[in-house]
């Protein structure tokens, strides 16, 4: 049951943070740079990072809890 919260966790964190960070770096490449490129790989690695680290975050405030 616990892998199957963590993963359920980290699918929903990961896409959301692939999304709002792929936005940004397309807004950050039209401003700062006035062409329209996305960083693809930031992207997925901040969704990789912080999809791992939320869920565990979470999971070890709920132990600490019990």
């Amino acid at each position: 049951m616990k892998i199957t919260n963590f993963l359920r966790d980290f699918v929903i964190t990961f896409v959301i943070v692939f999304i709002v960070s792929t936005i940004l770096s397309y807004i950050y490449s039209l401003i700062a740079h006035s062409a329209s490129y996305v960083d693809w790989e930031a992207s997925f690695r901040f969704a990789i990072i912080f999809g791992i680290i939320f869920p565990t975050i979470r999971i070890n405030e709920k132990r600490q809890k019990r």
